[in-house]
């Protein structure tokens, strides 16, 4: 019998504490993975080479930044930012106001635009926020404006199907003229503006109100150094135009405005600065039969940008 129970001691069997082990051994492995992510198949290495494209290509640059928050102070001024359509987070009211015929229509834009917040304010109150300025009891607040980076304009217009048209500002310090170009840009189907970030005119409200609400659909960057930023345009196959009074081909005769291209403009009596003139690749002139020695930057830049939208048609 101690044989016996000898014998059946050495067969196999179930273990204690086997933790379920072979239940688990039979049940199945779950759903099959899709091609993609099967090691060895066709797909699988197809996806593993655009991954390994994707990492070497260069991280999406930063934005340009933002400018500083600004107070549009005055009744007029206020109105007519309203009323063409200023980003604006608050209105400021003094309070006990003498409330006339501008005062209503700023209250009545305020609320029928929304997100702009109604503030009302004493008098010493005011006259802290704006310095003293005579704001007459009405103030706006403009927030900053997040500019683009240069090179995002060119990637938006390749992502497009399109070849870029984009304009760079140089030396142009006044924000109307800056406005107008946008507009211009807008206009003739163009990509952005660039403007320097130093020395040059920024997206101010009066800049917003000359655009007549283009802002609002053509970016503008801002570069730290313009002329490195116009080199960056070169390299990605975007030819440099830059208008000058004495430039060697007339605006007519220049094919290259048909494709990739950054029209440069400077200021009416500067013109281009020389790190950016030696930059350029084509220096242009507009013919002038008048006699006129110069042209304002938005008057000149929209002649150009009508010759590359003619050339693109």
């Amino acid at each position: 019998m101690a044989a016996n129970n000898r014998r059946m001691s050495g067969k196999k069997g179930a273990q204690v504490g086997s933790g379920g082990q072979r239940r688990r051994g039979l049940e199945g492995k779950g759903p099959t993975p899709p091609a993609e992510a099967r090691k060895g198949h066709k797909k699988n290495r197809i996806a593993n080479v655009k991954a390994k494209q994707t990492a070497r290509r260069p991280a999406p640059r930063g934005r340009g930044g933002k400018g500083t928050s600004e107070m549009v102070v005055g009744r007029n001024p206020v109105v007519e930012a309203l009323r063409e359509g200023v980003p604006a987070t608050m209105l400021y009211v003094q309070q006990f106001i003498d409330n006339d015929e501008r005062v209503r229509e700023a209250l009545q834009l305020a609320g029928e635009r929304g997100g702009i917040h109604l503030m009302e304010a004493p008098r010493p109150e005011l006259d802290r926020m704006t310095n003293g300025l005579n704001h007459q009891g009405l103030v706006l607040q403009v927030p900053p404006y997040e500019y683009a980076h240069p090179e995002d304009l060119a990637a938006a217009a390749y992502d497009e199907g399109q070849d870029p048209l984009i304009v760079a500002l140089d030396g142009v310090t006044d924000p109307r003229n800056l406005g107008a170009v946008v507009r211009s840009t807008s206009a003739f189907g163009g990509h952005g503006v660039v403007v320097p970030e130093r020395r040059a005119a920024g997206m101010t409200a009066g800049a917003w109100k000359t655009s007549a609400g283009a802002a609002a659909r053509t970016p503008v960057a801002r570069a730290s150094n313009l002329t490195r930023a116009l080199e960056a345009y070169k390299k990605a196959g975007l030819v440099v135009v830059g208008l000058a009074a004495d430039g060697e081909v007339e605006v007519g005769d220049l094919e290259a405005l048909g494709g990739p291209v950054v029209i440069v403009v400077g200021s009416e009596g500067k013109g281009l600065s020389r790190l950016v003139g030696e930059t350029c690749d084509f220096r242009v002139r507009i013919p002038m039969p008048g006699g006129a020695e110069s042209l304002n930057a938005g008057v000149a830049a929209g002649v150009v940008l009508y010759e590359a939208a003619r050339r693109r048609a």
